[in-house]
C-alpha cells in the first residue's frame, strides 16, 4: 500500500503584506503539497513548520543576521531564500550560514513546489541565476498595481525606509547611476518631484515594512 505523503509546512517570513499575499496565492493550486502556515505578522504560530520562506524583498541582505538566526530557530527544520538577486557573494554567505535553498523568483509555482520538496528531501538547491526581464505568476509586490516594476517597488521601499542612493546601490548591487534613473522613473510613475514626495508617497502606498513579523520568527514578541 503506498504512504500518503504530508503535504509541507511551510511559513513565510517578510515585511511585506502584500508580497506574502501574492506568494501564498502561488500556492493556491498545490494545497496537496504545499501549506501555507504564517502569512500574518500579528499571529502566533505554535507549530513546528517544515520550511521557512524567507522572502528577500528589500531586505539589506548585506546583513546576514536574520538569516542566521532564522537558521538557528528550532520552530523549522530547514530555511530557504527567496530571492532576485543573484549575486554570487550573496548566495556563498548564505550557503555557510547553513540555508538549504536560494530560489529564484522567476520559478513558475510548478516548479518552486518541485524545489521545496527537494530541500525537504535533504538536498541543497540553489535556483540557476536568473534574467531581471520576468516575475513569477501570481507574486505580488507593493506598486504592483500603479505600474512599477519589481525592481522599481524594491527601490522605493528601500528610499520609504530612509536609505540614500549609496546605500541602494549597495543593496541592490546596481551602479549610482543605474539608481538614480530608476528613481527618476519612480518620479514619473507617481508625479512627485523630490525624495520627500517620494517616500511620503510610499508610506502611504504600503511601502512602510512591517518589523514585527520578522522579529516573532526570531524570538521576539
Amino acid at each position: 500500500m503506498e504512504r500518503v505523503r504530508k503535504p509541507l509546512l511551510v511559513a513565510l517570513v517578510d515585511d511585506y503584506d502584500v508580497v506574502l499575499t501574492g506568494l501564498a496565492h502561488m500556492f493556491d493550486e498545490y494545497r496537496d503539497r504545499v501549506l501555507v502556515a504564517e502569512i500574518d505578522a500579528n499571529a502566533t504560530l505554535d507549530d513546528h513548520v517544515d520550511i521557512v520562506m524567507y522572502d528577500s524583498f528589500a531586505q539589506p541582505e548585506s546583513d546576514q543576521t536574520e538569516l542566521a538566526a532564522l537558521v538557528k530557530n528550532t520552530r523549522a527544520d530547514r530555511v530557504v531564500v527567496y530571492t532576485w538577486n543573484f549575486q554570487p557573494e550573496l548566495i556563498q554567505n548564505a550557503l555557510d550560514l547553513g540555508i538549504h535553498g536560494y530560489l529564484s523568483k522567476t520559478l513558475p509555482a510548478r516548479d518552486l513546489v518541485a524545489a521545496l520538496e527537494a530541500v525537504q528531501a535533504g538536498e541543497i538547491v540553489v535556483s540557476t541565476p536568473p534574467r531581471r526581464a520576468g516575475s513569477a505568476l501570481g507574486l505580488d509586490w507593493p506598486g504592483r498595481r500603479e505600474g512599477f516594476t519589481d525592481r522599481e517597488s524594491e527601490i522605493l521601499a528601500l528610499i520609504t525606509q530612509g536609505k540614500n542612493n549609496a546605500d541602494v546601490a549597495t543593496l541592490t548591487y546596481l551602479s549610482p547611476n543605474t539608481v538614480k534613473s530608476y528613481i527618476r522613473s519612480i518620479y514619473r510613475k507617481i508625479g512627485v518631484g523630490s525624495r520627500t514626495q517620494a517616500v511620503l508617497w510610499g508610506v502611504g502606498h504600503g511601502f512602510t515594512p512591517d518589523h514585527h513579523r520578522i522579529d516573532h520568527w526570531l524570538g521576539g514578541p
